[in-house]
């Protein structure tokens, strides 16, 4: 296959680059060596992310402009193992100075979400869904 099927990276364009890894840093994530003034790396159960200028990433990715504050059509999530796993991580995340997009409540499938969003406004959901489990790596498992 030309194209692997797996994410490897993750990278969001950030006004702040400090505050930024600021924020990821008081969630507990583990920032790497190989990070520099100009890219933050963090580690996570699945992928890296990475946290790049988001005017440099105009220009790395030869796009046009900036997309600009709001919701840009992607969310990222964040499987745990219960609802008040679901609860614990958005009250931490809001510790951690996001905003609480929506507080963690019963979804219509029976699972348990709650979203917020980082400094940049990039959104995360944090979601049990008892009908994907959680591997032993973290990740789900689909039917």
């Amino acid at each position: 296959m030309a194209v692997p099927s797996r994410v490897s990276l993750v990278t969001l364009g950030v006004t702040d680059l400090p505050r930024s890894t600021a924020f990821y840093s008081a969630l507990g994530w583990s920032l790497s060596p190989a990070s520099s003034a100009e890219v933050s790396f963090f580690h996570t159960g699945g992928g890296l992310l990475a946290l790049f200028g988001e005017e440099d990433l105009v220009i790395e990715s030869g796009t046009l402009a900036a997309v600009g504050p709001g919701f840009r059509g992607v969310t990222l999530a964040i499987n745990v193992e219960t609802p008040e796993a679901v609860d614990l991580a958005v009250a931490e995340a809001e510790s951690a100075g996001a905003t609480v997009l929506k507080r963690p409540a019963g979804a219509s499938w029976g699972g348990h979400i709650g979203y917020f969003a980082d400094p940049d406004g990039h959104v995360w959901e944090v979601a049990h869904n008892p009908g994907f489990p959680l591997g032993p790596d973290g990740l789900p498992r689909l039917p």
